[in-house]
C-alpha cells in the first residue's frame, strides 16, 4: 500500500498462479497465502511488511498480519470492520449469522447468542454423554486401523444438532452421515481454485460448466433437511417449554413483529450456519489433536494420560471442573489449537467507512483478510514457532494466557460458539485420551499433510486407539 491510497492496480501482489513449477506456486486463492506452511507468507511479509493487497479478478484483498495490526483493526475498531464484504459464494451459500450485516445481522447474532446461551445450561452433560457415544463406537475398532473423521464429526454434530435440531443421530444413520459428506464437501469446494474462480469471475462463472456446480447440490441436500425439521417443528410446537433453538426461533416468528428479521427464510439459514460451524471447526481441531498425540507418544502418556489419571481417574466423567486443574492438558489443546491452525485466515471484513490503518487510508468498502497465521506462527512471539510444543502455554507449571493467540478470532465477529467449543474439545479429548493410547498403525508414518478448505484440515488419516485398561 502506498501512503494515504490504495495501490493503483500494477502496483497488487498477482493472485493468479504465474509460475509452472509447484513449488514456486505461490496463490490460486487468497487461502493459499499459507498453503506452503508460513514461509510463503513470511516471505510476502518480509517484502512487503504487515500489511499488503493483493487482486484476483473482480475481488481486491488487504490482507492484515501480525498480532498488533490484527488486534488494531478487529478490536479496536471493531465497528468499523463489522461488515461483510460481498464475496459471491459467502452471499449465496452462508446467508445468515456468517454474511449478513447493518441491523439484520446484529438482530440476528443477539437472538442467536442468548439462546445459545439459554440452552446451554446442560450443555456440559450434552457433551458428556455424546463422548460416551464416541468411546463405544471407538471401542468397535478394536484397537485396529480406522480413520477417525466421521466418527469425530458425528460426535461434535451432534451436540449442535441436540442444540439446534432438538435430537442427535445414530452414527450409523445413513441420512446423518449423507449430510456430513455434504458438509465436508461444501466447504471443500468453496475453498477450492473452482470456488475462488467463481467468487473471481462470477458473471463469466455462472454460466459455465464445473467442479462449482456440486456446491450448489450439496448445499440443497442441506437445505431440504433443515427445511424439514423446521416443518415438523412447526407442528409439533409446545409454547410452555424452551425446546431447542428452531423452538425458540419459531416463538419469534409467532410474535408476529413486521418490522424484524424473524421469518423462516432467515431461520433457515442462522440454522444452517450453526450447523455448519457447530460442527467443522471443533470436529477438525479433535482430529488434529488425535493426530499430535499420536506422533508425539511421550507427551500423550506420560504427561496427559497421567495428569487425567491424578484428576479424572478412570472411572469419572471428564468435566470441566476439573480443567483448572489439568494445566498440562490445557496446554496441549492450546498448541493444537495453535499448530493445527484450523482457521488460517479470518473471514473477509468490510470497512463500513473510510479508516486509516498503520498510516494507510482504507476507503469505505475494502475488504479486510486477517492472517491468523501470522500471529499463530510468529517468531518474535513464540519461543519455537514451528514445533509442536505445550511449554508455549505453561509457566512454572501453571497454564499460561498468551495474548497473542486467536484461534478464534477477534472483535465484533468472534466466533459466537468459543466457550461451546472449548468445552466440546476438552471433554472429547480428555475422554478419549482415558480411554485410549493413539498410535501410528505399523509400519505407517504420520504425516502433518492439510487440506485446505475454508478450514485447514489434516488430510485423511488412520490411527489404532489401543484401550488403556
Amino acid at each position: 500500500l502506498e501512503e494515504d491510497e490504495l495501490p493503483d492496480r500494477e502496483d497488487m501482489i498477482p493472485l493468479l498462479p504465474l509460475y509452472i513449477s509447484e513449488e514456486t506456486l505461490i496463490f490460486e486463492h487468497p487461502h493459499l497465502l499459507v498453503l506452503r506452511g508460513q514461509r510463503t507468507l513470511f516471505q510476502l511479509t518480509g517484502q512487503y511488511g504487515n500489511i499488503f493487497s493483493v487482486q484476483f479478478g473482480s475481488l481486491t484483498f488487504v490482507v492484515v498480519n501480525g498480532y498488533q495490526m490484527v488486534r488494531e483493526a478487529l478490536v479496536h475498531q471493531a465497528e468499523i470492520f463489522a461488515d461483510r464484504p460481498n464475496i459471491p459464494l459467502l452471499q449465496e451459500i452462508f446467508k445468515g449469522l456468517i454474511s449478513s450485516n447493518g441491523h439484520i445481522w446484529r438482530q440476528q447474532r443477539k437472538f442467536a447468542l442468548a439462546t445459545l446461551k439459554s440452552l446451554a445450561v446442560n450443555f456440559e452433560e450434552k457433551v458428556q454423554e455424546e463422548s460416551r457415544y464416541l468411546v463405544e463406537t471407538i471401542e468397535e475398532e478394536k484397537g485396529q486401523p480406522f480413520d477417525p473423521h466421521y466418527k469425530i464429526n458425528s460426535a461434535v454434530s451432534n451436540i449442535i444438532c441436540s442444540i439446534t435440531f432438538g435430537s442427535r443421530f445414530d452414527y450409523h444413520d445413513n441420512r446423518f452421515q449423507e449430510l456430513l459428506h455434504s458438509l465436508a464437501e461444501t466447504l471443500l469446494l468453496i475453498g477450492s481454485f473452482w470456488g475462488q474462480l467463481y467468487n473471481a469471475f462470477p458473471l463469466i462463472m455462472r454460466w459455465l460448466p464445473g467442479p462449482f456446480r456440486k456446491i450448489f447440490r450439496h448445499w440443497e441436500k442441506l437445505q431440504y433437511f433443515v427445511k424439514s425439521v423446521i416443518a415438523k417443528h412447526k407442528e409439533d410446537l409446545d409454547q410452555s417449554e424452551a425446546g431447542d433453538y428452531i423452538d425458540c426461533y419459531l416463538k419469534e416468528i409467532e410474535k408476529g413483529d413486521t418490522s424484524s428479521y424473524f421469518h423462516e427464510e432467515n431461520l433457515l439459514c442462522s440454522t444452517l450456519d450453526l450447523f455448519l460451524t457447530g460442527t467443522e471447526t471443533t470436529a477438525t481441531a479433535i482430529r488434529w489433536a488425535l493426530l499430535y498425540m499420536a506422533a508425539y507418544p511421550h507427551i500423550q502418556g506420560r504427561k496427559v494420560q497421567q495428569e487425567i489419571d491424578a484428576v479424572v481417574g478412570q472411572c469419572q466423567q471428564p468435566s470441566m471442573a476439573d480443567k483448572e486443574k489439568m494445566p498440562y492438558t490445557s496446554a496441549v489443546l492450546s498448541e493444537v489449537l495453535r499448530m493445527g491452525n484450523v482457521v488460517p485466515l479470518g473471514v473477509p471484513r468490510m470497512a463500513t467507512s473510510d479508516t486509516t490503518l498503520a498510516g494507510f487510508h482504507l476507503p469505505k468498502g475494502t475488504t479486510l483478510m486477517t492472517s491468523l497465521t501470522s500471529i499463530m506462527f510468529d517468531k518474535n512471539v513464540w519461543e519455537t514457532p514451528d514445533t509442536f510444543n505445550p511449554e508455549h502455554f505453561l509457566e512454572n507449571g501453571q497454564y499460561r494466557r498468551r495474548e497473542a493467540f486467536l484461534p478464534f478470532s477477534a472483535g465484533k465477529r468472534a466466533c459466537p460458539g468459543e466457550q461451546l467449543a472449548r468445552t466440546e474439545l476438552f471433554i472429547f479429548f480428555v475422554a478419549l485420551l482415558q480411554k485410549f493410547s493413539f498410535q501410528a498403525p505399523a509400519e505407517a508414518a504420520l504425516s502433518f499433510a492439510f487440506t485446505l478448505s475454508l478450514t485447514r484440515c489434516p488430510k485423511p488419516f488412520q490411527l489404532c486407539a489401543v484401550p488403556r485398561h
